[in-house]
Protein backbone atom coordinates (compact mmCIF):
# COMPACT_ATOMS: atom_id res chain seq x y z
CA UNK A 1 0.00 0.00 0.00
CA UNK A 2 1.44 3.39 -0.98
CA UNK A 3 1.00 6.59 0.90
CA UNK A 4 0.69 9.87 -0.92
CA UNK A 5 -0.32 13.46 -0.47
CA UNK A 6 -2.92 15.29 -2.49
CA UNK A 7 -4.58 18.70 -2.45
CA UNK A 8 -8.34 18.85 -2.18
CA UNK A 9 -10.52 21.92 -2.35
CA UNK A 10 -13.74 21.87 -0.38
CA UNK A 11 -16.28 24.62 0.10
CA UNK A 12 -17.49 24.88 3.67
CA UNK A 13 -20.22 27.19 4.94
CA UNK A 14 -19.80 28.31 8.49
CA UNK A 15 -22.05 30.64 10.40
CA UNK A 16 -20.52 33.79 11.82
CA UNK A 17 -21.19 34.76 15.46
CA UNK A 18 -23.59 37.42 14.13
CA UNK A 19 -25.54 34.87 12.13
CA UNK A 20 -25.76 32.53 15.11
CA UNK A 21 -26.97 35.41 17.28
CA UNK A 22 -29.62 36.36 14.72
CA UNK A 23 -30.84 32.77 14.50
CA UNK A 24 -31.24 32.75 18.28
CA UNK A 25 -33.08 36.08 18.26
CA UNK A 26 -35.43 34.86 15.52
CA UNK A 27 -36.55 31.95 17.67
CA UNK A 28 -37.50 34.20 20.59
CA UNK A 29 -41.24 35.08 20.62
CA UNK A 30 -42.59 38.50 21.63
CA UNK A 31 -43.29 37.31 25.17
CA UNK A 32 -39.55 36.77 25.75
CA UNK A 33 -37.79 39.35 23.56
CA UNK A 34 -38.14 42.02 26.25
CA UNK A 35 -36.24 39.82 28.70
CA UNK A 36 -33.47 39.28 26.15
CA UNK A 37 -33.18 43.05 25.57
CA UNK A 38 -33.16 43.64 29.31
CA UNK A 39 -30.24 41.23 29.70
CA UNK A 40 -28.29 43.06 26.99
CA UNK A 41 -29.02 46.44 28.62
CA UNK A 42 -27.70 45.14 31.92
CA UNK A 43 -24.52 43.79 30.34
CA UNK A 44 -23.71 46.76 28.10
CA UNK A 45 -23.81 50.29 29.61
CA UNK A 46 -23.36 51.81 26.13
CA UNK A 47 -26.80 50.49 25.14
CA UNK A 48 -29.83 52.43 26.29
CA UNK A 49 -33.59 52.51 25.81
CA UNK A 50 -34.92 55.69 24.23
CA UNK A 51 -37.57 56.63 26.77
CA UNK A 52 -39.10 59.25 24.45
CA UNK A 53 -40.01 56.52 21.97
CA UNK A 54 -40.90 53.82 24.49
CA UNK A 55 -44.64 54.44 24.09
CA UNK A 56 -44.48 54.37 20.29
CA UNK A 57 -46.80 52.20 18.22
CA UNK A 58 -45.77 49.00 16.52
CA UNK A 59 -44.44 49.09 13.00
CA UNK A 60 -47.32 48.73 10.58
CA UNK A 61 -47.66 47.72 6.98
CA UNK A 62 -50.91 48.46 5.15
CA UNK A 63 -51.68 45.57 2.85
CA UNK A 64 -53.46 47.28 -0.04
CA UNK A 65 -52.34 45.04 -2.87
CA UNK A 66 -50.47 41.79 -3.22
CA UNK A 67 -47.63 43.54 -5.05
CA UNK A 68 -47.32 46.05 -2.24
CA UNK A 69 -47.24 43.27 0.32
CA UNK A 70 -44.13 41.79 -1.25
CA UNK A 71 -42.51 45.05 -2.28
CA UNK A 72 -38.91 44.95 -1.12
CA UNK A 73 -38.93 41.17 -0.70
CA UNK A 74 -39.61 39.20 -3.85
CA UNK A 75 -38.70 41.71 -6.58
CA UNK A 76 -36.49 44.16 -4.72
CA UNK A 77 -32.84 43.39 -5.39
CA UNK A 78 -31.82 45.30 -2.25
CA UNK A 79 -33.81 43.06 0.06
CA UNK A 80 -31.42 41.79 2.70
CA UNK A 81 -31.18 38.02 3.23
CA UNK A 82 -30.57 36.75 6.73
CA UNK A 83 -26.97 35.84 6.01
CA UNK A 84 -26.08 39.44 5.05
CA UNK A 85 -25.65 42.03 7.74
CA UNK A 86 -25.25 45.44 6.12
CA UNK A 87 -28.35 47.62 5.83
CA UNK A 88 -28.53 50.50 3.38
CA UNK A 89 -29.62 53.96 4.50
CA UNK A 90 -32.88 53.48 2.61
CA UNK A 91 -33.55 50.25 4.49
CA UNK A 92 -32.67 51.86 7.79
CA UNK A 93 -35.18 54.61 7.10
CA UNK A 94 -37.80 52.08 6.01
CA UNK A 95 -37.49 50.25 9.30
CA UNK A 96 -37.53 53.47 11.34
CA UNK A 97 -33.80 53.83 11.98
CA UNK A 98 -31.69 56.89 11.13
CA UNK A 99 -28.22 56.87 9.59
CA UNK A 100 -26.54 56.55 12.97
CA UNK A 101 -28.40 53.36 13.77
CA UNK A 102 -30.67 55.13 16.27
CA UNK A 103 -34.40 54.49 16.15
CA UNK A 104 -36.43 57.25 14.53
CA UNK A 105 -40.10 57.98 15.05
CA UNK A 106 -42.45 55.03 14.62
CA UNK A 107 -45.05 54.96 11.92
CA UNK A 108 -48.53 55.54 13.28
CA UNK A 109 -51.76 53.95 12.18
CA UNK A 110 -54.67 55.70 10.52
CA UNK A 111 -56.34 58.20 12.87
CA UNK A 112 -59.71 56.91 11.74
CA UNK A 113 -58.81 53.31 12.51
CA UNK A 114 -58.98 51.97 16.08
CA UNK A 115 -55.59 51.57 17.74
CA UNK A 116 -54.45 48.21 19.00
CA UNK A 117 -52.27 48.88 22.05
CA UNK A 118 -49.87 45.99 22.68
CA UNK A 119 -49.03 47.41 26.10
CA UNK A 120 -52.57 46.69 27.22
CA UNK A 121 -51.94 42.95 27.13
CA UNK A 122 -52.20 41.99 30.77
CA UNK A 123 -50.80 38.57 31.62
CA UNK A 124 -52.52 36.38 34.18
CA UNK A 125 -50.38 36.39 37.26
CA UNK A 126 -49.50 33.04 38.74
CA UNK A 127 -50.40 33.30 42.39
CA UNK A 128 -49.38 29.78 43.36
CA UNK A 129 -47.81 26.89 41.51
CA UNK A 130 -49.05 23.34 42.06
CA UNK A 131 -45.98 22.65 44.22
CA UNK A 132 -46.56 25.78 46.34
CA UNK A 133 -50.26 24.98 46.73
CA UNK A 134 -49.51 21.49 48.04
CA UNK A 135 -46.65 22.66 50.24
CA UNK A 136 -48.96 25.23 51.85
CA UNK A 137 -51.42 22.47 52.74
CA UNK A 138 -48.57 20.31 54.01
CA UNK A 139 -47.38 23.06 56.33
CA UNK A 140 -50.74 22.97 58.11
CA UNK A 141 -50.21 19.37 59.23
CA UNK A 142 -48.45 18.41 62.45
CA UNK A 143 -45.85 16.00 61.05
CA UNK A 144 -42.47 15.11 62.47
CA UNK A 145 -39.32 15.89 60.48
CA UNK A 146 -39.04 12.47 58.82
CA UNK A 147 -42.67 12.38 57.69
CA UNK A 148 -42.40 15.97 56.45
CA UNK A 149 -39.35 15.07 54.34
CA UNK A 150 -41.18 12.07 52.87
CA UNK A 151 -44.18 14.25 52.02
CA UNK A 152 -41.90 16.90 50.49
CA UNK A 153 -40.22 14.23 48.33
CA UNK A 154 -43.60 12.93 47.12
CA UNK A 155 -44.85 16.42 46.21
CA UNK A 156 -41.62 17.14 44.39
CA UNK A 157 -42.07 13.95 42.36
CA UNK A 158 -45.51 14.86 40.96
CA UNK A 159 -45.76 15.65 37.24
CA UNK A 160 -47.56 18.63 35.71
CA UNK A 161 -50.87 16.74 35.62
CA UNK A 162 -50.60 16.03 39.36
CA UNK A 163 -49.80 12.31 39.07
CA UNK A 164 -47.15 10.37 40.95
CA UNK A 165 -45.59 8.40 38.11
CA UNK A 166 -42.56 7.23 40.06
CA UNK A 167 -42.45 3.95 41.95
CA UNK A 168 -42.46 4.18 45.75
CA UNK A 169 -39.17 2.29 45.85
CA UNK A 170 -37.57 5.00 43.69
CA UNK A 171 -38.74 7.64 46.16
CA UNK A 172 -37.29 5.54 49.00
CA UNK A 173 -33.97 5.41 47.11
CA UNK A 174 -33.97 9.19 46.67
CA UNK A 175 -34.58 9.71 50.37
CA UNK A 176 -31.73 7.34 51.18
CA UNK A 177 -29.21 9.01 48.87
CA UNK A 178 -30.22 12.65 49.30
CA UNK A 179 -31.56 12.78 52.85
CA UNK A 180 -29.76 9.85 54.46
CA UNK A 181 -33.17 8.44 55.44
CA UNK A 182 -33.97 4.74 55.29
CA UNK A 183 -37.71 4.25 54.90
CA UNK A 184 -39.93 1.43 53.73
CA UNK A 185 -42.53 1.61 50.97
CA UNK A 186 -45.37 1.26 53.49
CA UNK A 187 -44.16 4.41 55.27
CA UNK A 188 -44.18 6.34 51.98
CA UNK A 189 -47.62 5.00 51.08
CA UNK A 190 -49.01 6.17 54.43
CA UNK A 191 -47.85 9.72 53.71
CA UNK A 192 -49.06 9.43 50.10
CA UNK A 193 -52.60 8.72 51.36
CA UNK A 194 -52.44 11.93 53.39
CA UNK A 195 -51.39 13.97 50.34
CA UNK A 196 -54.16 12.38 48.28
CA UNK A 197 -56.52 14.13 50.67
CA UNK A 198 -55.20 17.52 49.56
CA UNK A 199 -56.83 19.83 47.05
CA UNK A 200 -57.36 19.63 44.14
CA UNK A 201 -59.18 16.33 44.48
CA UNK A 202 -57.42 13.47 42.70
CA UNK A 203 -53.93 14.85 43.26
CA UNK A 204 -50.98 12.46 43.80
CA UNK A 205 -52.79 9.52 42.18
CA UNK A 206 -50.60 6.86 40.58
CA UNK A 207 -52.88 6.23 37.61
CA UNK A 208 -56.15 7.41 36.09
CA UNK A 209 -58.23 4.80 37.87
CA UNK A 210 -56.95 5.86 41.30
CA UNK A 211 -57.35 9.55 40.37
CA UNK A 212 -61.03 9.15 39.49
CA UNK A 213 -61.74 6.95 42.51
CA UNK A 214 -60.23 9.54 44.85
CA UNK A 215 -62.52 12.18 43.40
CA UNK A 216 -65.63 10.00 43.63
CA UNK A 217 -64.94 9.02 47.23
CA UNK A 218 -64.27 12.66 48.12
CA UNK A 219 -67.58 13.56 46.50
CA UNK A 220 -69.35 10.84 48.45
CA UNK A 221 -67.93 12.23 51.70
CA UNK A 222 -68.44 15.94 51.08
CA UNK A 223 -71.48 16.31 48.83
CA UNK A 224 -74.83 17.09 50.38
CA UNK A 225 -76.48 13.91 49.20
CA UNK A 226 -78.75 13.18 52.14
CA UNK A 227 -81.66 14.83 50.34
CA UNK A 228 -80.97 12.92 47.12
CA UNK A 229 -80.59 9.23 47.88
CA UNK A 230 -80.50 8.37 44.16
CA UNK A 231 -77.38 10.51 43.75
CA UNK A 232 -75.70 8.56 46.54
CA UNK A 233 -76.56 5.29 44.82
CA UNK A 234 -75.16 6.60 41.54
CA UNK A 235 -71.87 7.47 43.25
CA UNK A 236 -71.59 3.97 44.72
CA UNK A 237 -72.31 2.46 41.31
CA UNK A 238 -69.73 4.76 39.68
CA UNK A 239 -67.12 3.58 42.19
CA UNK A 240 -68.08 -0.02 41.47
CA UNK A 241 -67.61 0.57 37.72
CA UNK A 242 -64.13 2.01 38.22
CA UNK A 243 -63.10 -0.74 40.64
CA UNK A 244 -64.49 -3.75 38.76
CA UNK A 245 -65.13 -2.64 35.16
CA UNK A 246 -62.39 -0.09 34.52
CA UNK A 247 -61.13 -1.75 31.33
CA UNK A 248 -64.63 -1.86 29.83
CA UNK A 249 -65.13 1.78 30.85
CA UNK A 250 -61.93 2.96 29.12
CA UNK A 251 -62.92 1.05 25.97
CA UNK A 252 -66.42 2.52 26.12
CA UNK A 253 -68.04 -0.92 26.25
CA UNK A 254 -70.97 0.61 28.12
CA UNK A 255 -73.39 -2.07 26.97
CA UNK A 256 -71.34 -4.73 28.80
CA UNK A 257 -71.28 -2.62 31.98
CA UNK A 258 -75.00 -1.99 31.70
CA UNK A 259 -75.75 -5.71 31.40
CA UNK A 260 -73.38 -6.64 34.25
CA UNK A 261 -74.92 -4.14 36.68
CA UNK A 262 -78.52 -4.80 35.49
CA UNK A 263 -79.15 -1.12 34.80
CA UNK A 264 -81.55 0.52 32.40
CA UNK A 265 -80.28 2.86 29.68
CA UNK A 266 -81.36 5.89 31.71
CA UNK A 267 -79.70 4.58 34.87
CA UNK A 268 -76.35 3.80 33.18
CA UNK A 269 -76.29 7.31 31.68
CA UNK A 270 -76.78 8.87 35.12
CA UNK A 271 -74.05 6.72 36.64
CA UNK A 272 -71.58 7.39 33.83
CA UNK A 273 -72.30 11.11 34.14
CA UNK A 274 -70.82 10.98 37.65
CA UNK A 275 -67.53 9.71 36.17
CA UNK A 276 -67.39 11.75 32.99
CA UNK A 277 -67.66 15.04 34.93
CA UNK A 278 -64.51 14.26 36.96
CA UNK A 279 -61.13 15.86 36.21
CA UNK A 280 -58.59 13.38 34.77
CA UNK A 281 -55.73 15.91 35.16
CA UNK A 282 -56.17 17.66 38.51
CA UNK A 283 -52.70 19.22 38.42
CA UNK A 284 -53.32 20.87 35.05
CA UNK A 285 -56.02 23.03 36.62
CA UNK A 286 -53.45 24.93 38.67
CA UNK A 287 -51.23 27.73 37.40
CA UNK A 288 -47.76 27.16 36.00
CA UNK A 289 -44.45 28.26 37.41
CA UNK A 290 -43.46 29.96 34.17
CA UNK A 291 -45.79 32.90 33.64
CA UNK A 292 -44.86 33.10 29.95
CA UNK A 293 -46.40 29.62 29.42
CA UNK A 294 -49.79 30.83 30.66
CA UNK A 295 -50.62 33.19 27.83
CA UNK A 296 -49.71 33.97 24.25
CA UNK A 297 -48.63 37.42 23.12
CA UNK A 298 -49.13 37.53 19.33
CA UNK A 299 -46.07 38.60 17.34
CA UNK A 300 -48.29 39.96 14.55
CA UNK A 301 -51.81 41.28 14.19
CA UNK A 302 -53.74 41.09 10.94
CA UNK A 303 -56.91 43.19 10.69
CA UNK A 304 -59.36 43.82 7.86
CA UNK A 305 -59.61 47.55 7.11
CA UNK A 306 -62.23 48.40 4.46
CA UNK A 307 -61.81 45.00 2.85
CA UNK A 308 -58.02 45.18 2.83
CA UNK A 309 -55.56 43.44 5.11
CA UNK A 310 -53.41 45.42 7.51
CA UNK A 311 -50.37 43.82 9.11
CA UNK A 312 -48.94 45.05 12.41
CA UNK A 313 -45.76 43.84 14.07
CA UNK A 314 -45.98 43.73 17.85
CA UNK A 315 -44.09 46.74 19.26
CA UNK A 316 -42.23 44.44 21.64
CA UNK A 317 -40.27 43.26 18.62
CA UNK A 318 -38.99 46.78 17.93
CA UNK A 319 -37.61 48.14 21.22
CA UNK A 320 -36.31 51.75 20.83
CA UNK A 321 -32.63 51.04 21.49
CA UNK A 322 -29.97 53.74 21.08
CA UNK A 323 -26.28 54.27 21.77
CA UNK A 324 -25.63 56.06 25.07
CA UNK A 325 -24.89 59.79 24.57
CA UNK A 326 -22.59 59.66 27.59
CA UNK A 327 -20.45 56.98 25.96
CA UNK A 328 -20.33 58.88 22.66
CA UNK A 329 -19.19 62.01 24.50
CA UNK A 330 -16.59 60.08 26.52
CA UNK A 331 -15.15 58.57 23.35
CA UNK A 332 -14.86 61.99 21.69
CA UNK A 333 -13.14 63.48 24.73
CA UNK A 334 -10.62 60.67 24.96
CA UNK A 335 -9.87 60.85 21.22
CA UNK A 336 -9.29 64.62 21.43
CA UNK A 337 -6.58 64.12 24.03
CA UNK A 338 -3.12 64.74 22.59
CA UNK A 339 -1.28 62.44 24.94
CA UNK A 340 -2.74 59.10 25.82
CA UNK A 341 -1.14 56.97 28.46
CA UNK A 342 -1.79 53.26 28.84
CA UNK A 343 -4.84 53.78 31.07
CA UNK A 344 -6.41 56.18 28.57
CA UNK A 345 -5.81 53.79 25.67
CA UNK A 346 -7.45 50.99 27.62
CA UNK A 347 -10.39 53.25 28.41
CA UNK A 348 -10.77 54.16 24.71
CA UNK A 349 -10.61 50.47 23.76
CA UNK A 350 -13.25 49.58 26.38
CA UNK A 351 -15.61 52.38 25.27
CA UNK A 352 -15.24 51.52 21.57
CA UNK A 353 -15.83 47.87 22.34
CA UNK A 354 -19.05 48.62 24.21
CA UNK A 355 -20.30 51.03 21.53
CA UNK A 356 -19.56 48.52 18.75
CA UNK A 357 -21.33 45.80 20.71
CA UNK A 358 -24.36 48.07 21.21
CA UNK A 359 -24.48 48.95 17.48
CA UNK A 360 -24.21 45.29 16.60
CA UNK A 361 -27.09 44.34 18.92
CA UNK A 362 -29.29 47.14 17.55
CA UNK A 363 -28.55 45.90 14.05
CA UNK A 364 -29.51 42.35 15.04
CA UNK A 365 -32.84 43.63 16.38
CA UNK A 366 -33.37 45.49 13.09
CA UNK A 367 -32.57 42.34 11.13
CA UNK A 368 -34.97 40.36 13.31
CA UNK A 369 -37.75 42.89 12.78
CA UNK A 370 -37.13 42.96 9.02
CA UNK A 371 -37.09 39.17 8.75
CA UNK A 372 -40.32 38.80 10.72
CA UNK A 373 -42.11 41.33 8.52
CA UNK A 374 -40.80 39.81 5.28
CA UNK A 375 -41.91 36.33 6.31
CA UNK A 376 -45.35 37.37 7.56
CA UNK A 377 -46.02 39.53 4.51
CA UNK A 378 -45.30 36.60 2.20
CA UNK A 379 -47.58 34.31 4.23
CA UNK A 380 -50.28 36.96 4.15
CA UNK A 381 -50.16 37.16 0.37
CA UNK A 382 -50.20 33.39 -0.08
CA UNK A 383 -53.08 32.84 2.35
CA UNK A 384 -55.00 36.06 1.68
CA UNK A 385 -58.31 34.23 1.20
CA UNK A 386 -58.09 32.72 4.68
CA UNK A 387 -57.16 35.99 6.40
CA UNK A 388 -60.18 37.66 4.78
CA UNK A 389 -62.66 34.88 5.58
CA UNK A 390 -61.30 32.78 8.45
CA UNK A 391 -62.45 29.69 6.54
CA UNK A 392 -59.90 26.87 6.91
CA UNK A 393 -61.05 25.40 3.60
CA UNK A 394 -59.65 28.54 1.93
CA UNK A 395 -56.09 27.68 2.98
CA UNK A 396 -53.81 26.97 0.04
CA UNK A 397 -51.01 24.40 -0.03
CA UNK A 398 -47.88 26.12 1.25
CA UNK A 399 -44.49 24.73 2.25
CA UNK A 400 -41.44 26.42 3.75
CA UNK A 401 -39.74 26.53 0.36
CA UNK A 402 -42.58 28.66 -1.08
CA UNK A 403 -42.02 31.41 1.47
CA UNK A 404 -38.24 31.07 1.30
CA UNK A 405 -38.34 31.72 -2.45
CA UNK A 406 -40.59 34.77 -2.07
CA UNK A 407 -38.49 36.36 0.65
CA UNK A 408 -34.99 35.31 -0.46
CA UNK A 409 -34.56 33.82 3.00
CA UNK A 410 -33.17 30.43 3.85
CA UNK A 411 -35.67 27.63 4.47
CA UNK A 412 -34.24 27.11 7.97
CA UNK A 413 -34.84 30.80 8.72
CA UNK A 414 -38.48 30.59 7.64
CA UNK A 415 -38.82 27.47 9.77
CA UNK A 416 -37.51 29.28 12.86
CA UNK A 417 -40.04 32.06 12.38
CA UNK A 418 -42.95 29.71 11.63
CA UNK A 419 -42.33 27.43 14.60
CA UNK A 420 -42.25 30.10 17.30
CA UNK A 421 -44.40 33.05 16.22
CA UNK A 422 -48.12 33.73 16.54
CA UNK A 423 -50.47 35.94 14.55
CA UNK A 424 -53.71 37.37 15.89
CA UNK A 425 -56.47 37.59 13.29
CA UNK A 426 -60.10 38.57 13.44
CA UNK A 427 -60.89 34.84 13.54
CA UNK A 428 -58.50 33.73 16.28
CA UNK A 429 -54.80 33.48 17.12
CA UNK A 430 -52.66 30.99 15.18
CA UNK A 431 -49.13 29.69 15.23
CA UNK A 432 -47.58 30.52 11.84
CA UNK A 433 -46.85 26.83 11.41
CA UNK A 434 -50.62 26.34 11.09
CA UNK A 435 -50.62 27.93 7.63
CA UNK A 436 -48.12 25.45 6.18
CA UNK A 437 -49.39 22.23 4.66
CA UNK A 438 -48.78 19.79 1.83
CA UNK A 439 -51.08 19.53 -1.17
CA UNK A 440 -53.62 16.90 -2.19
CA UNK A 441 -55.07 16.50 -5.69
CA UNK A 442 -58.83 16.39 -6.29
CA UNK A 443 -60.66 14.51 -9.04
CA UNK A 444 -60.58 17.65 -11.15
CA UNK A 445 -56.78 17.82 -10.89
CA UNK A 446 -56.85 20.85 -8.58
CA UNK A 447 -54.30 20.96 -5.76
CA UNK A 448 -55.81 21.72 -2.35
CA UNK A 449 -54.28 22.07 1.07
CA UNK A 450 -54.36 19.11 3.43
CA UNK A 451 -55.67 21.64 5.96
CA UNK A 452 -58.82 21.89 3.84
CA UNK A 453 -59.23 18.10 3.91
CA UNK A 454 -58.71 18.02 7.68
CA UNK A 455 -61.31 20.76 8.15
CA UNK A 456 -63.88 18.82 6.13
CA UNK A 457 -62.99 15.60 7.96
CA UNK A 458 -63.49 17.38 11.28
CA UNK A 459 -66.89 18.70 10.14
CA UNK A 460 -67.99 15.21 9.06
CA UNK A 461 -67.17 13.83 12.50
CA UNK A 462 -68.87 16.75 14.28
CA UNK A 463 -72.06 16.16 12.28
CA UNK A 464 -72.12 12.34 12.60
CA UNK A 465 -74.68 10.44 14.62
CA UNK A 466 -72.86 9.79 17.89
CA UNK A 467 -74.95 6.68 18.41
CA UNK A 468 -73.51 5.32 15.15
CA UNK A 469 -70.23 7.18 14.56
CA UNK A 470 -68.57 6.95 11.16
CA UNK A 471 -65.74 4.45 10.72
CA UNK A 472 -62.55 5.42 8.89
CA UNK A 473 -63.82 3.50 5.85
CA UNK A 474 -67.06 5.47 5.84
CA UNK A 475 -65.20 8.75 6.30
CA UNK A 476 -62.96 7.84 3.37
CA UNK A 477 -66.00 7.14 1.17
CA UNK A 478 -67.57 10.47 2.05
CA UNK A 479 -64.37 12.40 1.34
CA UNK A 480 -63.91 10.59 -1.95
CA UNK A 481 -67.52 11.43 -2.76
CA UNK A 482 -66.60 15.09 -2.35
CA UNK A 483 -63.84 14.68 -4.92
CA UNK A 484 -60.80 14.18 -2.68
CA UNK A 485 -58.45 11.38 -3.73
CA UNK A 486 -57.57 10.06 -0.33
CA UNK A 487 -56.73 6.64 1.09
CA UNK A 488 -58.15 5.16 4.28
CA UNK A 489 -54.75 5.16 6.01
CA UNK A 490 -54.45 8.89 5.26
CA UNK A 491 -57.87 9.53 6.78
CA UNK A 492 -56.80 7.62 9.90
CA UNK A 493 -53.60 9.67 10.03
CA UNK A 494 -55.45 12.99 9.74
CA UNK A 495 -57.99 11.89 12.35
CA UNK A 496 -55.17 11.12 14.78
CA UNK A 497 -53.51 14.48 14.04
CA UNK A 498 -56.82 16.12 14.94
CA UNK A 499 -56.78 14.18 18.25
CA UNK A 500 -60.06 12.48 17.35
CA UNK A 501 -60.46 8.89 18.66
CA UNK A 502 -61.67 5.95 16.58
CA UNK A 503 -65.39 5.45 15.98
CA UNK A 504 -65.80 2.97 18.85
CA UNK A 505 -64.51 5.52 21.37
CA UNK A 506 -66.72 8.28 19.95
CA UNK A 507 -69.87 6.27 20.47
CA UNK A 508 -72.41 7.61 22.96
CA UNK A 509 -75.39 5.95 24.55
Amino acid sequence: MSLGQSLQQRQLQRLSPQQIQLMKLLQIPSAQIEQRVKEELEENPALEMNMDLLDGDASTASEEMKDELLQGTQDDEEAVPVDEYELSNEELNEYNYDDDGDIAEYKTRDDYYPELDDDKVIPIKAELSLHELLMDQLSMLALDDNKYKIAEQIIGSLDDDGYLRRALQSIADDLAFKQGMWVEEKDIEAILLIIQGFDPAGIAARNLQECLLIQLKRKLETDDIDKREENKDNLYLAIQILEKHFEEFTRKHYDKIQKSLHLSEVEIKEVLHQILTLNPKPGAETVHNNEAEMYIIPDFTVLINNGKLELTLNSRNAPPLVISDDYKLMLKEYERGQKQDKAQKEAVFFIKQKIDSAKWFIEMIQQRQQTLLMTMRAILVHQEAFFLSGDATQLKPMILKDIAEKTALDVSTVSRVANSKYVQTEFGTYLLKYFFSESLTTDSGEEVSTKEVKAILNDLILQEDKHKPLSDDELTEQLQGKGYNIARRTVAKYRELLNIPVARLRKEL
